[in-house]
């Protein structure tokens, strides 16, 4: 057995209390662990866990440059609530910004080419140092992620931890409410899904909860979570 196959048993034993799996991973893997985080409707929740488990793990925010304001003071806000000790904004190069979206306007003609710009290259390279990331991704919150395991193993060898995966938008928002934990500001005005300001918009009730993420496009993900 490889020793990547030996922490994948150890925390799959723990996967079904998010604490226990996030302290264990960090006695596994000492500097070799780090959080990503939108700071978005729900990450309150993992984040909290994250704080009760080790509030020194790193936490990478994707500063994309295109946040609602909103989400940029929450982000500050909710890093203070909890504690969290080690909160980095991971942004895209400027030289790329000026060579390929020099107006600003990538996202309206080629949303694929803006993610991969301001989100999946700035992150790839941010988490270069990490064999092990930990998400707030849940299968409930689309069609693509209703097969999503706690503990999974990407096909570069690297680990995704999603603590919350079989977790109901129910039980986030009573455990949520349980602990006190602010909801992002947006949530009230019907974003249940908060990305970047000019590809989010608020949905229905009972729709999906990314269907406000590029709306009239087939896209439903950005790609820090498929590639690789």
């Amino acid at each position: 057995m490889s020793s990547n196959e030996k922490i994948i048993v150890q925390l799959r034993s723990v996967e079904n209390d998010p604490v226990s799996l996030l302290e264990r991973a960090s006695r596994l893997l000492p500097d070799d662990i780090a959080v990503l985080s939108s700071f978005g409707a729900e990450s309150a929740l993992l984040l909290a866990l994250v704080a009760e488990a080790n509030a020194d793990l790193p936490v990478l925010f994707l500063e994309t440059g295109k946040h609602f304001p909103e989400t940029l003071l929450y982000r500050a806000e909710l890093a203070r609530f909890l504690g969290l000790r080690h909160v980095i904004d991971v942004a895209p190069e400027p030289s790329q910004l000026a060579d390929r979206d020099p107006m600003g306007e990538l996202w309206a003609f080629d949303p694929d080419a803006c993610c991969a710009l301001r989100k999946v290259e700035p992150l790839k390279a941010a988490t270069q140092p990490f064999s092990t990331l930990v998400t707030g991704r849940k299968r409930v919150q689309a069609s693509t992620r209703t097969t999503l395991q706690v503990v999974e193993e990407k096909p570069d060898g690297q680990l995704r931890l999603n603590p919350l995966a079989h977790w109901t938008a129910d039980q986030i928002t009573a455990e949520m409410k349980r602990r006190g934990l602010p909801p992002h500001p947006l949530v009230e005005h019907g974003y249940p899904s908060i990305g970047c300001a000019v590809c989010t918009r608020p949905v229905e009730n009972g729709q999906d909860a990314r269907s406000g993420r590029w709306t009239g496009l087939s896209k439903t993900e950005c790609g820090i979570h498929t590639a690789g």
